[in-house]
């Protein structure tokens, strides 16, 4: 079964043409599908409008947030609630073009566990959108070493088992498949058609590839010390306090303390600091260690389920 899973914010314009563009193209398919729309707390028509679509269609799936939690917790429900053995997501400001599913389709039967959408030809604006989004890029594909081109593509394929245990959150949706790659699966992208917006209101501005950013750095920790976070603070700490110590041990025995010149007594300060901040990362690191066990005994979700329609 296959699962298209669509995140959606104040779409009213867009939604029904991209669901009549949708059909069209998965019922060529000839497989058994589903559609999921999450509406990220819309203010405007878009529940109404999909609601109306869904009462004559049971393959239609929405769930309703209470309120605006993010693309990434709206994607995360997508995922929870999704049937099928095979995931799509997609936008829903029609930018994306539903005909090329059945390319990515083609590329996970190949092997893969996950395929990305590759917007060669993106159609946004050079300096608000495509500038920032080359930087970021770059950026993702050198510090996780995923040789993908584009990270804050939506259009994806995922395979069912990829995406069941993975939490995002903040702008993390962009790097889920940086995520699966920590868990050993393979990816792949292939270049997918890229349309320019026609109806609504773009919702990115330039705040956000600073929270990719910030949600990149969190990443790579998590790559190198995910499930021993404890690890790098300890290290660290112990490593300050030994380093202080020498220091301050070298000076008492060169010099009484009392008496040392003005020119050593920045050393003095930085071996003191060196201690104490070693004895703050390494309780850090005691603390990491019981909330990352913590996070690992209880799986909350960050997100509040107003309704469900098709449920």
């Amino acid at each position: 079964m296959l699962s298209v899973v669509i995140p959606t914010f104040n779409e009213e314009e867009n939604v029904k043409l991209l669901y009549s563009q949708l059909k069209k193209v998965l019922v060529k398919l000839k497989k058994k599908y589903e559609i999921v729309f999450v509406d990220d707390g819309s203010q405007d028509e878009t529940f109404n409008i999909l609601s109306e679509l869904a009462k004559s269609d049971k393959k239609l799936k929405i769930i309703r947030f209470r309120r605006n939690f993010g693309q990434s917790a709206a994607i995360s429900a997508g995922f929870q609630y999704a049937k099928g053995n095979v995931i799509i997501t997609l936008d829903a400001d029609l930018q994306n073009d539903p005909s090329d599913i059945p390319k990515l389709l083609k590329k996970l039967n190949q092997g893969y566990d996950v395929v990305c959408g590759w917007r060669k030809k993106r159609k946004d604006p050079f300096f608000t959108k495509k500038l920032p989004s080359m930087f970021s890029n770059w950026i993702a594909s050198k510090l996780t070493e995923l040789k993908i081109h584009d990270f804050g593509c939506t259009l994806r394929a995922y395979k069912k088992e990829v995406v069941e245990y993975i939490d995002v959150y903040g702008e993390m949706h962009r790097y889920i498949p940086a995520l699966a790659k920590l868990d050993g699966y393979s990816i792949t992208e292939v270049e997918v058609k890229h349309q320019q917006r026609k109806r609504g209101k773009t919702k990115y501005n330039i705040l956000r590839i600073f929270k990719g950013l910030s949600d990149l750095l969190t990443l790579i920790f998590l790559e190198k010390f995910g499930t021993r976070p404890g690890h790098i603070f300890i290290s660290s700490g112990v490593l300050s306090v030994f380093v202080g110590f020498f220091i301050l041990l070298g000076l008492i025995i060169h010099q009484k303390i009392y008496n040392i010149p003005t020119i050593a007594r920045p050393l003095l300060y930085i071996s003191i600091i060196m201690m104490i901040g070693g004895v703050q990362f390494v309780t850090f690191g005691i603390l990491s260690e019981i909330i990352t066990k913590l996070r690992y005994e209880i799986r909350g979700k960050f997100y509040k389920i107003k309704k469900i329609v098709n449920k």
